[in-house]
């Protein structure tokens, strides 16, 4: 089902509502668990928008994480393990790590499509100039994730953008760029259709799919194996 525009400020209700029409839920996820692999020149193949990512290109392992804006378990990982997964793996060159949107609702939507902008300043949000800013901008909408999903949640998205450098003008530009929507709805479709991807957060780590919430001792145990060869 496509979100436009208008839908963003319906709030609470209409968030819901997407979020089971989408197929997803909400509710608590269960501890990852591994599922089929999928060949990485799969998964790595052209999408509808350009990959952000962090970390060396020939990294030995590839981590894609499938996440939703308002999805509390994507926040979670966000805050609490992947500092400590880029400190210990991404910035010491053993892991490539790529965060591919998977809206649940119009409002993850927004968010994503203000972290492209972000990400492509001075463009319409297709390209992919700037990873730092774009994931700064993700950072920062998970951490305030209690502050802008709510009923109104239009003025707080304002009060974050503008932190990040966006005006009032350009933050409308870039939630009126129904392209850039578009697209993120594409990639989306794209991983419960190629990928099998039906919830949030849902890990690729070199292929095999882990979905449900990781924390840092969990990704270890699949990471270290892999960097010494076994």
């Amino acid at each position: 089902m496509p979100i436009n525009r208008r839908e963003f400020c319906q709030g609470a209700a209409t968030t819901i509502m997407f979020a089971a029409a989408f197929g997803a839920s909400l509710l608590p996820s269960f501890p990852a668990q591994a599922q089929e692999a999928v060949p990485i020149p799969e998964l790595m193949g052209p999408q509808a928008l350009p990959d952000f990512a962090l970390g060396e290109a020939q990294a030995p392992v590839t981590i894609i994480e499938y996440a939703s804006m308002t999805c509390p378990h994507c926040a979670h990982f966000d805050e609490n393990t992947f500092p400590e997964l880029k400190k210990r793996y991404i910035d010491a060159g053993k892991v490539r790590y790529v965060l591919r949107e998977f809206p649940l609702d119009p409002l993850a939507a927004a968010g994503f499509m203000l972290a492209r902008c972000a990400g492509d300043p001075g463009g319409d949000g297709t390209g992919n100039k700037d990873p730092s800013k774009y994931y700064a901008m993700v950072d920062t909408l998970f951490r305030q994730q209690d502050v802008w999903v709510k009923e109104k949640p239009i003025p707080p998205l304002l009060a974050i953008a503008k932190q990040a450098g966006f005006t009032e003008e350009s933050f409308n530009a870039c939630l009126a760029n129904q392209k850039l929507l578009d697209d993120i709805q594409k990639e989306r479709q794209t991983a419960i259709d190629k990928f099998k991807v039906h919830s949030t957060p849902t890990f690729f780590i070199n292929g095999k799919t882990y979905a449900g919430a990781m924390t840092i001792d969990e990704m270890a145990k699949i990471i270290d194996p892999q960097l010494a060869g076994k």
